[in-house]
């Protein structure tokens, strides 16, 4: 076994990034093309918020198991299986469109269906930018795998908007499997020159996950950041899920593609800067201001029915979250041995995101039946709150995405001031291991 030099692993490491980047486009195409069909079926925010939950949560409840497979088999071939078997969603979503109107419920199974196969992918492809690069590469990296993560919001929207004025739902997801076989191919180029470690595996997955629960629990800054990330991405959740019904509720289709990209290039610009000029310190610091500023930004995005200031908000949120990311992917990677990052990444993925099931649970509920008929002509709040932020279908959607804004940069405020995660920064334990031919 020998090692090449750093930069011909980061070369693999752009082969890998970019079959990731065109995966993200092609799902992104799907993920728009779905949220307006069904919003546009039932009306409801909830059932958008409904089908965003099925494709997330099994995603997130097998992401542990996923992280245990990860640092067991071989991490290129679980993320080839990942892709491959993930289309089976697509594909059982595609041939009821074709047979006739695909119903609420069969969209709901395919996505549970996809969302299944891509858990298999997370803890993989994190442990894989791990095996590939130096310590050096990370925040570079990082950078980079926002960009493709941005892919979906920045570039999907504006030709999934087109092509529904050409064609209909049918054909973004043809692409969406498309991609995915790229993705796949560029998996593959790349785990040629790549060797997997190979151990002696004398415990049982039970006792390979206990292993990773272990090493995160021991870690008390790893734990109490995992913790509130949790409460911070349920904050998050809420724009996320609301995006789509608040802008459908006074724009269409087009206008919400539109200042969905506008609001994604801000995703796009910060981590372009992050790759081109690596964060080296005050990762914490970082962390904390950047979803500080971005729960003040969020709360602008709700304020008004204005689509100027809806993408300047949107820009500015989405510009703080690869700070955000960065900060958080440093602090924990850098505290966790590399042979075990597998099961770690996916028990940090699973306690981290449980903020985004809760709030794809209660967001779309709650504007339904709390907060819309709060701010209709008439409603409880219609004659004071209304008077700010105007009245209409839409307007308590907003209302609720304001309050979530507020209640994350007070969360983020806090966060900074907790030792054990301020810490992290002065005990990184990670010695990069490049396993390359």
């Amino acid at each position: 076994m020998t090692m090449i030099d750093p930069g011909k692993s980061f070369r693999k490491f752009l082969l890998l990034w970019s079959g990731e980047f065109i995966s993200a486009i092609g799902s992104g195409l799907a993920s728009f093309g779905l949220g307006v069909y069904v919003f546009q079926q039932t009306g409801l925010a909830s059932a958008t918020a409904l089908v965003m939950l099925l494709a997330f949560l099994p995603n997130l409840l097998l992401s542990p198991l996923a992280g245990v497979l990860a640092d067991r088999y071989d991490r290129r071939l679980l993320m080839v299986a990942g892709d491959g078997l993930s289309a089976l969603g697509l594909l059982f979503i595609l041939r009821c469109m074709v047979r006739g109107e695909a119903q609420f419920w069969q969209i709901c199974v395919g996505v549970t269906i996809s969302s299944i196969f891509t858990s298999l992918l997370e803890p993989s492809y994190k442990a894989t930018i791990t095996d590939l690069l130096t310590e050096e590469q990370f925040t570079k990296a990082s950078g980079l795998v926002q960009v493709a993560g941005s892919a979906k919001y920045l570039i999907s929207p504006v030709i999934a908007g087109y092509l529904l004025t050409v064609s209909d739902i049918k054909l973004l997801i043809v692409i969406d499997i498309c991609t995915l076989l790229i993705t796949i191919a560029a998996t593959l180029a790349v785990r040629k020159g790549l060797v997997s470690v190979k151990q002696v595996r004398e415990n049982t997955l039970w006792n390979e996950f206990r292993d990773g629960w272990s090493a995160l629990s021991q870690n008390r800054g790893v734990l109490v950041l995992t913790v509130m990330a949790s409460v911070l991405t349920f904050f998050i959740g809420f724009i996320q899920t609301l995006f789509t019904p608040m802008i459908l509720g006074f724009a269409d289709s087009a206008a919400l593609g539109r200042s969905t990209t506008i609001s994604a290039l801000g995703m796009l610009v910060t981590s372009l800067i992050i790759g081109l000029v690596p964060i080296k310190k005050d990762y914490a610091k970082i962390l904390s201001a950047a979803l500080f500023l971005a729960g003040l930004f969020m709360a602008g995005f709700g304020l008004r029915e204005n689509m100027v200031l809806i993408c300047i908000f949107g820009f500015l949120f989405f510009a703080m979250l690869p700070f955000a990311n960065t900060g958080l992917d440093y602090l924990i990677r850098t505290n966790i041995e590399n042979a075990i990052q597998g099961r770690v990444w996916g028990l940090i993925g699973i306690i981290s995101q449980l903020g985004y099931v809760f709030a794809y649970i209660a967001s779309g509920v709650l504007a339904d039946t709390v907060f819309t008929p709060l701010l209709l002509e008439g409603g409880a709040l219609a004659g004071n709150v209304g008077k700010i932020i105007g009245t209409g279908p839409g307007r308590g959607t907003g209302f609720l995405v304001i309050i979530a804004g507020m209640l994350l940069s007070l969360t983020a405020g806090g966060l900074y001031q907790i030792k054990s995660v301020r810490r992290l920064e002065k005990r990184g334990v990670y010695v990069p291991e490049n396993h390359l031919e």
